[in-house]
């Protein structure tokens, strides 16, 4: 939220889209089974899941408008045996509020969060179908991870000095190729085919929601473009939009 590396490109990046009539956003910050949504009132909390920052993040605020319509429709939209409840209390966490604050600094679009239930891409790519109905009516629908976050292998002076370790920009290169060819299958398989795999993602939770964002799309396999690439302290900050 200081950078001019990340705050600049998400702030054209949100220009250059139709103002959102709400926005629906998986976090890899909140991994919970069955399906959760967060709170869908007027000005939902945020989560500061954090530690060791300077005390302002601690106050930050993003009073959203209320979300319930935007929460019926998203539950609606789910087969009846997965339809997710809706968390009494749990806000916004980091994952989300980052971006949104940057990209849209007025708070005057509804927000919802939705839990990431498991990591196997073939479900989450399931549940991004279900959502895709939303995005006609004009939801935007938001996947927030990192292409690479290998941080116990990151050193001071790759973060002093952004260099790239050759996990980091291998594993960039073989998702930005998959993407551009719109292989589905191969990015599926990850697990077993992603280069660099073991450090660009020792947990895979900043990957897999790119899977629910690629659900959602009006044809998965077909071509997405490239918002913001780069690295910033040796980690890949590649982004895309599907049609």
């Amino acid at each position: 939220m200081e950078d001019e590396s990340w705050l600049a490109p998400l702030w054209q990046w949100a220009r250059r889209l139709p103002k959102p009539r709400g926005v629906l956003i998986v976090s890899a910050h909140w991994e919970a089974a069955p399906l959760l949504l967060s709170t869908s009132g007027a000005a939902t909390p945020l989560v500061y899941d954090f530690g060791g920052f300077d005390p302002i993040y601690y106050q930050v605020e993003y009073a959203t408008p209320d979300a319930s319509e935007l929460a019926h429709r998203v539950v609606a939209a789910m087969p009846a045996d997965e339809r997710p409840h809706e968390h009494p209390s749990r806000g916004l966490d980091h994952g989300a509020w980052v971006p949104l604050k940057i990209m849209y600094p007025a708070a005057d679009v509804p927000v919802l969060q939705l839990s990431i239930p498991t990591h196997d891409p073939d479900r989450l790519l399931a549940i991004g179908a279900r959502l895709a109905e939303l995005r006609a009516e004009g939801v935007l629908v938001v996947g927030s991870g990192f292409m690479t976050h290998g941080l116990p292998f990151i050193t001071r002076e790759m973060a002093e000095h952004n260099l790239v370790p050759s996990w980091s920009a291998e594993f960039d290169a073989w998702v930005a190729g998959a993407l551009a060819r719109g292989d589905v299958d191969e990015l599926t398989h990850y697990m077993s085919r992603a280069p660099g795999l073991r450090f660009a993602h020792p947990t895979v939770e900043h990957f897999v929601p790119l899977f629910v964002t690629l659900g959602a799309a009006t044809d998965p396999e077909g071509p997405v473009e490239t918002t913001m690439e780069g690295f910033w302290m040796g980690l890949a900050k590649r982004s895309f939009q599907a049609a």
